[in-house]
């Protein structure tokens, strides 16, 4: 089977069959599901308040619990005691751990970054040493990236290392700022910049002489992971510590982040579901005028909208995870290097993580907002639940580099892969030339629409880039705009081609929802992307130039849209009858 190339999505159509989606969780998936579900509501849920009070080795207790079912293990080695699951598996856990809150930073800081560095790039002596008790709950892990003074400039990094004259060993000196886990850590992946010019990782065991923690964050929220400044002191690094090679630390950070990034979303739809729940829940028992709120014509609405963005989230989501799939059954990781294989098998499909990072966070960010407005004033009481997900969806979009820098890696990245011959960029930005050459193109039904977005993208970007040429990575604000448009396009996508699987497979009565919320996205975004590409054009050009760039816009986009105020009332319907999140 040919694999997807990354960021192919925007040049070509794809095969509804060749996506992964929930639909096709095995009997395995959905036993996982259950199991991950049940931890989170009966040991975490159910002990929040005294996991925000920072109970004393209540996160160990978890971390252990997790490890004992198997949750911990899911990306190491079955060599090193771990569980070694398909990347769904995976996703299926982080989106299941998402709805624990702040330990899924907790969770995420032991399973993805601050285990994965050696997972892809360690060596067979520091994975048989550090894995098994990943994998157990009995080591718990950190990464240590971020400084004081360099936050998303991660090369910038000031913390130094020198070798020992004696040559054993490498001293530390420098800090670390808002490293997560950092209060019961047994060891942190550090960045350092060897001779204060190589950047290298490092793994350093938090009972190393001089290292030390300052004191805990007071957070916005996630209060109940730990969160602290590292402080290294001369401290005394075996030279065998060194993670991978010497200046090639920015390899381990990038592609590390890139699998971390994916994770945060999935963990970003469970909350997401779990803001829906609450809120529906809440709008079917409260009463206004002696009639639940969720009858009001503006609740369904933001039940509806809630509803369709975590249908588009999920869609994304387990998408991405069936490309992740299919690479790595496509790669040899039998030998040494398996670590290295992998990484490089998920750098692939970079732009899709960082997509999925972007969309996932901010439908998190819509759901606890307008779950907050449902529950009106009682959403701002802590008593309610509701109040701890809006607090705690906050650092999502700064986690895994910001939300900006992933825009800037979306264009930039597509750019760079066309000038590499990876993906036939001008090839599709020609075909689309000689189509508005032809006329004007009306677009039926949602497939033309999705199409319509593909076009705009490449009208937008061919536009972008005649102005600019190489210069177009430092014009942000026309990145962001080009970011903003694949993002959509690849969400509209990602839901139809479910949808239609699911019609293919079930029928369309089975599949009368997803179809509902696929059109009522589409048609709700289409238009969106229609006005960022028209504003994009206006900054690049003037004049004659201008208008027929507008001219070719209209001609893209010509079609007739959906009644969507139906459409949602139809989805709000579903969902106050099942009380939660459903498809």
């Amino acid at each position: 089977m040919t694999i997807i190339k990354g960021g192919s999505f925007l040049l070509g159509q794809t095969d509804p069959q060749r996506v992964f989606t929930p639909e096709d969780f095995t009997l395995e998936h959905k036993m996982l599901l259950r199991t991950a579900m049940g931890f989170v509501k009966d040991k975490v849920i159910a002990q929040m308040d005294d996991l925000e009070a920072k109970k004393e080795g209540l996160i160990e207790e978890l971390l252990k619990g997790t490890g004992d079912l198997g949750l911990n293990g899911s990306d190491i080695p079955e060599e090193f005691d771990g569980m070694e699951m398909d990347k769904v598996s995976t996703t299926i856990i982080s989106e299941s751990i998402g709805w624990s809150g702040s330990f899924a930073m907790t969770h995420g800081g032991q399973t993805g970054i601050g285990s994965m560095p050696i997972v892809m790039f360690g060596t067979r002596e520091q994975k048989a040493k550090y894995l098994p008790g990943i994998a157990s709950g009995d080591l718990i892990g950190a990464y240590a990236l971020t400084e004081p003074g360099a936050g998303s400039d991660a090369l910038g990094a000031k913390t130094r290392a020198d070798l020992s004259p004696d040559g054993k060993y490498y001293i530390l000196n420098g800090s670390k700022q808002f490293i997560t886990n950092s209060g019961m850590a047994s060891f942190f992946i550090v960045y350092a910049k060897i001779d204060g010019q190589k950047f290298t990782a490092f793994i350093v065991d938090a009972n190393s002489g001089g290292l030390s923690t300052g004191a805990e964050e007071h957070k916005m929220g996630i209060k109940g992971s730990s969160t602290r400044q590292v402080i290294f002191e001369d401290v005394k690094v075996p030279v065998e510590n060194v993670l991978y090679k010497i200046g090639k630390g920015h390899v381990v950070a990038f592609n590390v982040l890139n699998l971390g990034r994916y994770k945060l979303a999935a963990n970003a739809l469970g909350a997401s579901k779990y803001a829906l729940e609450l809120s529906a829940t809440y709008a079917n028992e409260r009463k206004q005028f002696g009639t639940p709120i969720a009858s009001f014509g503006m609740i369904k609405e933001k039940l509806a909208n809630m509803a369709i963005k975590t249908y588009v989230t999920e869609s994304m989501v387990y998408r991405t995870g069936g490309l992740l799939d299919e690479m790595m059954e496509s790669l040899d990781t039998s030998g040494d290097d398996g670590g290295q294989v992998v990484a490089k098998g998920i750098e692939e499909y970079a732009i899709e993580c960082s997509i999925n990072k972007i969309f996932g966070t901010e439908t998190q960010a819509y759901a606890v907002d307008e779950g907050v407005q449902i529950h009106g004033g009682y959403g701002f009481i802590s008593e309610y639940t509701i109040e701890r997900l809006y607090r705690d969806a906050r650092i999502f979009r700064i986690f895994e580099g910001t939300n900006e820098i992933n825009r800037t890696i979306i264009p930039t990245a597509l750019l760079k892969r066309a000038e590499k011959g990876e993906l036939p960029l001008q090839e599709a930005i020609d075909k689309f030339k000689s189509q508005i050459a032809e006329g004007n193109i009306v677009r039926q039904g949602e497939e033309g629409l999705v199409q319509a977005a593909k076009d705009i993208f490449l009208l937008t970007l061919d536009a972008s880039h005649k102005k600019y040429g190489d210069g177009l990575r430092d014009q942000q604000e026309v990145v962001q705009r080009l970011a903003d448009i694949a993002i959509q396009t690849f969400g509209m996508e990602s839901a139809l081609l479910r949808t239609l699987k699911s019609i293919e497979n079930e029928g369309e009565t089975k599949s009368k929802l997803k179809l509902s919320m696929t059109k009522a996205y589409i048609n709700s975004t289409i238009d969106v992307l229609k006005y960022t590409a028209k504003e994009t054009l206006t900054a690049l050009a003037e004049g004659e130039e201008l208008t027929q760039y507008l001219a070719d816009l209209e001609k893209l986009t010509q079609y007739n849209l959906q009644n969507t105020v139906a459409l949602k009332r139809e989805i709000a319907a579903v969902i106050s009858e099942n009380g939660k999140y459903t498809v």
